[in-house]
Protein backbone atom coordinates (compact mmCIF):
# COMPACT_ATOMS: atom_id res chain seq x y z
CA UNK A 1 0.00 0.00 0.00
CA UNK A 2 1.37 3.39 -0.97
CA UNK A 3 1.65 6.33 1.41
CA UNK A 4 -1.12 8.25 -0.35
CA UNK A 5 -3.52 5.30 -0.07
CA UNK A 6 -2.73 4.88 3.63
CA UNK A 7 -3.40 8.58 4.29
CA UNK A 8 -6.66 8.42 2.32
CA UNK A 9 -7.73 5.37 4.33
CA UNK A 10 -6.88 7.14 7.60
CA UNK A 11 -8.93 10.14 6.44
CA UNK A 12 -11.90 7.90 5.67
CA UNK A 13 -11.61 6.17 9.05
CA UNK A 14 -11.54 9.52 10.88
CA UNK A 15 -14.56 10.56 8.79
CA UNK A 16 -16.49 7.46 9.88
CA UNK A 17 -15.49 8.03 13.51
CA UNK A 18 -16.75 11.64 13.26
CA UNK A 19 -20.14 10.55 11.94
CA UNK A 20 -20.28 7.78 14.55
CA UNK A 21 -19.56 10.30 17.31
CA UNK A 22 -22.54 12.38 16.22
CA UNK A 23 -24.88 9.39 15.85
CA UNK A 24 -23.82 7.63 19.05
CA UNK A 25 -23.90 10.92 20.94
CA UNK A 26 -27.41 11.66 19.69
CA UNK A 27 -28.65 8.20 20.66
CA UNK A 28 -26.96 8.30 24.09
CA UNK A 29 -28.25 11.83 24.74
CA UNK A 30 -31.77 10.75 23.85
CA UNK A 31 -31.61 7.68 26.09
CA UNK A 32 -30.35 9.77 29.01
CA UNK A 33 -33.03 12.39 28.35
CA UNK A 34 -35.73 9.74 28.39
CA UNK A 35 -34.42 8.48 31.73
CA UNK A 36 -34.55 12.04 33.06
CA UNK A 37 -38.13 12.41 31.84
CA UNK A 38 -39.15 9.17 33.53
CA UNK A 39 -37.62 10.46 36.77
CA UNK A 40 -39.54 13.74 36.26
CA UNK A 41 -36.30 15.73 36.25
CA UNK A 42 -35.73 18.83 34.09
CA UNK A 43 -34.25 17.67 30.82
CA UNK A 44 -34.38 20.32 28.10
CA UNK A 45 -31.17 22.27 28.76
CA UNK A 46 -29.21 19.16 29.72
CA UNK A 47 -30.36 17.35 26.56
CA UNK A 48 -29.34 20.30 24.38
CA UNK A 49 -25.95 20.41 26.08
CA UNK A 50 -25.31 16.65 25.66
CA UNK A 51 -26.46 16.66 22.06
CA UNK A 52 -24.44 19.78 21.26
CA UNK A 53 -21.28 18.29 22.72
CA UNK A 54 -21.59 15.17 20.60
CA UNK A 55 -22.14 17.29 17.49
CA UNK A 56 -19.09 19.41 18.36
CA UNK A 57 -16.93 16.32 18.75
CA UNK A 58 -18.16 14.92 15.45
CA UNK A 59 -17.54 18.23 13.64
CA UNK A 60 -13.98 18.40 14.94
CA UNK A 61 -13.30 14.88 13.73
CA UNK A 62 -14.83 15.64 10.33
CA UNK A 63 -12.60 18.72 9.96
CA UNK A 64 -9.58 16.57 10.85
CA UNK A 65 -10.61 14.02 8.22
CA UNK A 66 -10.91 16.74 5.57
CA UNK A 67 -7.44 18.02 6.41
CA UNK A 68 -5.96 14.52 6.30
CA UNK A 69 -7.56 13.76 2.94
CA UNK A 70 -6.39 17.06 1.46
CA UNK A 71 -2.81 16.25 2.49
CA UNK A 72 -3.14 12.82 0.83
CA UNK A 73 -3.69 14.27 -2.61
CA UNK A 74 -1.31 16.62 -4.34
CA UNK A 75 -2.48 19.94 -2.92
CA UNK A 76 -3.69 22.29 -5.61
CA UNK A 77 -4.94 25.80 -5.12
CA UNK A 78 -8.50 24.56 -5.75
CA UNK A 79 -8.31 21.77 -3.16
CA UNK A 80 -6.76 24.10 -0.56
CA UNK A 81 -9.46 26.73 -1.15
CA UNK A 82 -12.22 24.12 -0.85
CA UNK A 83 -10.63 22.77 2.33
CA UNK A 84 -10.36 26.30 3.71
CA UNK A 85 -14.06 26.94 3.06
CA UNK A 86 -15.06 23.62 4.63
CA UNK A 87 -12.94 24.31 7.71
CA UNK A 88 -14.32 27.86 7.92
CA UNK A 89 -17.94 26.70 7.76
CA UNK A 90 -17.43 23.88 10.28
CA UNK A 91 -15.48 26.17 12.62
CA UNK A 92 -18.33 28.69 12.50
CA UNK A 93 -20.76 25.88 13.31
CA UNK A 94 -18.55 24.73 16.20
CA UNK A 95 -18.34 28.25 17.64
CA UNK A 96 -22.10 28.70 17.29
CA UNK A 97 -22.77 25.41 19.05
CA UNK A 98 -20.31 26.26 21.80
CA UNK A 99 -22.08 29.59 22.35
CA UNK A 100 -25.44 27.79 22.49
CA UNK A 101 -24.19 25.16 24.93
CA UNK A 102 -22.16 27.27 27.36
CA UNK A 103 -23.47 30.80 26.78
CA UNK A 104 -19.99 32.13 25.99
CA UNK A 105 -17.47 32.03 23.18
CA UNK A 106 -14.77 29.32 23.28
CA UNK A 107 -12.03 31.87 24.01
CA UNK A 108 -13.87 33.41 26.96
CA UNK A 109 -12.88 32.23 30.42
CA UNK A 110 -15.39 30.35 32.50
CA UNK A 111 -16.63 32.58 35.35
CA UNK A 112 -14.98 31.51 38.60
CA UNK A 113 -18.25 31.26 40.53
CA UNK A 114 -19.92 29.16 37.83
CA UNK A 115 -20.17 25.52 38.86
CA UNK A 116 -19.80 22.65 36.43
CA UNK A 117 -23.00 22.63 34.42
CA UNK A 118 -23.12 18.88 33.95
CA UNK A 119 -25.43 17.05 36.32
CA UNK A 120 -23.68 15.37 39.21
CA UNK A 121 -23.92 11.60 39.54
CA UNK A 122 -26.57 10.36 41.94
CA UNK A 123 -23.95 9.21 44.47
CA UNK A 124 -22.36 12.66 44.51
CA UNK A 125 -25.76 14.31 45.10
CA UNK A 126 -26.48 11.92 47.97
CA UNK A 127 -23.06 12.59 49.51
CA UNK A 128 -23.52 16.35 49.12
CA UNK A 129 -26.99 16.17 50.70
CA UNK A 130 -25.65 14.12 53.59
CA UNK A 131 -22.77 16.55 54.08
CA UNK A 132 -25.02 19.63 54.13
CA UNK A 133 -27.50 17.98 56.48
CA UNK A 134 -24.77 17.28 59.03
CA UNK A 135 -23.58 20.91 58.97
Amino acid sequence: MEFQQVIELVGEIVDVVGVAAIVIGAVASTVIAIRYLLQKRPVYSAYRRWLGRSILLGLELLVAADIIRTVAITPTLDSVVVLGLIVLIRTFLSFSLELEITGRWPWQKKPEREADSSPAPVGARVAETARTETL
